[in-house]
């Protein structure tokens, strides 16, 4: 039997153990924040179904029956908008399962998938970077509803566009060519 003490250990206070315990419990808070993350991920997912849906029955329509009002104005940036829908889905999803699984377990399913999975992360700086792929993709796609709207008023407005789009290209480069320096 050894005498000597762990010199790291250091005498417990009355009912420590049991503020420890708490403690830990209180990782468990997270669910406030993990279930309306995919209760909301799942109403957009619905809407965002739902507008396509009604893009396909309206062009259905214009097509088949000969509606009156003219779709070809609205179908893209009613589908653009879908899609942003869907974007901030996924990002909720992301959101909800990598809090989870960095609070409160790794789940199962995931992994068994890529470590590259969007439901696998490791960290704060992984879940901060996943999410924000995603969010920088929503706002491209809502660059490009924005885009759809646009009537140029002089040949000054196409070149602002075109600095945009160059801007917007240089940003997607440098992001990839950071990930991909950070992933070596």
């Amino acid at each position: 039997m050894d005498d000597h003490k762990d010199p790291r250990q250091s005498p417990r206070i009355p009912g420590e153990r049991q503020f420890e315990s708490l403690l830990w419990g209180s990782r468990l808070l997270v669910m406030l924040a993990v279930v309306p993350s995919l209760l909301g991920a799942t109403v957009l997912l619905l809407i965002g179904t739902a507008d396509i849906l009604k893009v396909m029955v309206d062009t259905a329509v214009y097509y088949l029956v000969g509606g009156t009002a003219d779709i070809h104005d609205t179908v893209v940036p009613r589908i653009i908008l879908a899609v942003d829908i869907y974007l901030v889905a996924i990002v909720l999803l992301i959101f909800g399962s990598g809090v989870y699984r960095l609070f409160v377990s790794p789940i199962d399913q995931a992994e068994s998938h890529a470590p590259s999975h969007p439901f696998n992360v490791n960290s704060f700086d992984q879940l901060k970077d996943k999410i924000a792929r995603v969010v920088i993709l929503a706002v491209i796609i809502e660059f490009f509803r924005a885009v759809v709207d646009i009537r140029f008023q002089t040949p000054l407005d196409a070149i602002y566009l075109a600095l945009s789009v160059l801007a917007l290209a240089a940003s997607l480069y440098l992001m990839n060519h950071a990930h991909r320096t950070f992933d070596h």
